[in-house]
């Protein structure tokens, strides 16, 4: 086993087993281990998705090819999937059965249209720009003790909103009106950096406008989300369980002042409660089931592990709930089958994480110095190993640097939207991956950050941290400029 580690480290494919042949623990916890030497890239570094990294695009289409590791065949699955992932859905009845079921209230008519080339979505730049890649969350507090214990036993994330149900659905099919529309306004607040310079972050307030379906409830709770990129879910699912576990420290109980949570979610793919990785505050567990609700919620199309036709809409929307649908006996009763979903799903979890630019760029190496020293990484952990059993063999074994511990933190009361989603408070979210980060305006034209996208560049992002994040945030506010231009050269290198 000693001789294959060694040998396996001299090949080009040694990032993926490396860890996967590793003869024991120590060895893997040495792999993992976050680095104190910052005079050179450490081995690997590039290649952030490991085997599975794209290594040859990194222009517009950088978040849309496919993992390296896939076969012939398999590309041809990803490509299938691709079509159905921008494929525009239409209302029932239409000519086609194949892409019929839109809505009756929806936010997209495709994936593709919030997940801009397969990237970050943005909030709209004024009253005349489209909301169409970030959507409102709608839940109310539990009313009774049946609902209660739901949210105790995580068979519900949250309680929707009883006549808009859990999400604002700005769209509609002809016939029927929409519930809403979403306006943003923004104030501006100054911070002041040590050397005199001056940021602006700008806090949103929102508002629903033009309620169509009668006032929402007095208790409603709402939660902006921007669409997240869609590079390395099938990497971040193939971690294990007990890996992202062994990371929490709920109680502080070293002192640190990071109290990591661990978000859990009911899986219909997994038919069991499971630990949340994926959505801004970890609420979903699995790929498939993130594809499924996105279906249903976002676009109105029905499928096996989301099976209303209506999508969204509450028995209250009663217009909603008669309406024509496109369920089809050529997609088992859905209006997406499970072959449409699998082939989705299949696409989602391989898009690639590009390659690491400049990683061994003075500069970079300064400001990857500094992103450690400054606390940065408890909780944008670097380095994660997949699990050598997941049954996607090209996912397995990998050494992946997605920059996440997948856990819940306090970020602060200025981000706090408070609305509790699972085990997450009104507080907490998801430690985002950074693996891409510095290729978003390349890809999506802008660079709008964090879960509302209310920070318009990374200094204000990293200002924005509070809570367990407020060391750093300091730190890094009272850096010198060229030291903070050096810490976001390294972002920009991910």
């Amino acid at each position: 086993m000693r001789l294959r580690y060694l040998l396996l480290a001299a090949s080009p494919l040694a990032c993926a087993f490396a860890v996967a042949a590793a003869p024991d623990a120590e060895e893997r916890a040495a792999i993992l281990a976050p680095t104190d030497d910052f005079s050179a890239a450490e081995k690997w570094e590039s290649l952030s998705g490991g085997t599975a990294t794209n290594r040859n695009r990194f222009d517009r289409d950088a978040f849309s090819m496919p993992s390296a590791t896939l076969s012939f065949a398999e590309r041809g699955e990803f490509s299938v999937g691709n079509g159905l992932f921008r494929r525009s859905w239409v209302a029932a009845p239409a000519s086609t059965d194949s892409a019929d079921g839109l809505g009756p209230l929806y936010n997209a008519r495709s994936c593709q249209r919030c997940h801009l080339k397969d990237g970050r979505g943005h909030p709209p730049s004024g009253p005349d720009d489209s909301t169409v890649s970030m959507l409102l969350r709608l839940s109310v507090p539990p009313n009774d003790g049946r609902e209660r214990r739901r949210l105790a036993s995580f068979a519900a994330a949250t309680i929707p909103e009883p006549v808009y149900g859990g999400q604002l659905q700005d769209l509609s099919v002809p016939g029927l009106s929409a519930e809403g529309r979403l306006e943003i306004v923004y104030g501006e607040t100054p911070v002041t950096f040590a050397d005199g310079t001056k940021a602006f972050l700008r806090a949103p307030l929102y508002r629903i406008a033009d309620p169509r379906y009668g006032p929402l409830h007095p208790d409603t709770m709402v939660s902006p989300r921007v669409a997240p990129p869609m590079i390395g879910l099938g990497l971040l699912e193939a971690i294990a369980e007990e890996d992202i576990a062994a990371r929490a420290d709920p109680f502080d109980g070293d002192g640190d002042g990071i109290s990591g949570r661990v978000n859990r979610a009911w899986s219909p793919a997994g038919q069991r409660i499971a630990v949340g990785r994926f959505g801004w505050k970890a609420g979903t567990a699995t790929v498939a089931d993130q594809a499924a609700a996105a279906m249903s919620g976002d676009i109105g199309v029905s499928n096996p592990l989301a099976p209303h036709p209506w999508g969204d809409c509450t028995a209250a929307q009663t217009a909603c709930i008669g309406a024509v649908h496109g369920e089809s006996a050529r997609h088992d009763g859905f209006e997406a089958s499970a072959e449409i979903m699998d082939a989705i799903v299949f696409y989602s979890r391989h898009l690639a994480v590009p390659a690491r630019r400049d990683a061994d760029s003075p500069e970079v190496l300064a400001g990857k110095a500094l992103f450690y020293g400054i606390g940065c990484t408890a909780c944008h952990t670097p380095k994660h190993a997949t699990r050598r059993d997941w049954p996607e063999t090209g996912l397995a074994g990998q050494l992946i640097w997605p920059y996440t511990d997948l856990l819940l933190h306090d970020m602060g009361e200025g981000l706090a939207d408070g609305s509790p989603e699972g085990a997450a408070s009104g507080r907490e979210w998801r430690t985002a991956p950074l693996w891409g980060i510095g290729l978003t305006e390349t890809v999506n034209g802008h660079t709008f950050f964090l879960h509302d996208g209310r920070a318009r560049n990374l200094t204000e992002a990293i200002l924005w941290h509070g809570g367990e994040a407020a060391g750093a945030r300091e730190a890094f506010r009272t850096l010198p400029a060229n030291e903070r231009a050096a810490l976001l050269a390294f972002l920009n290198s991910l």
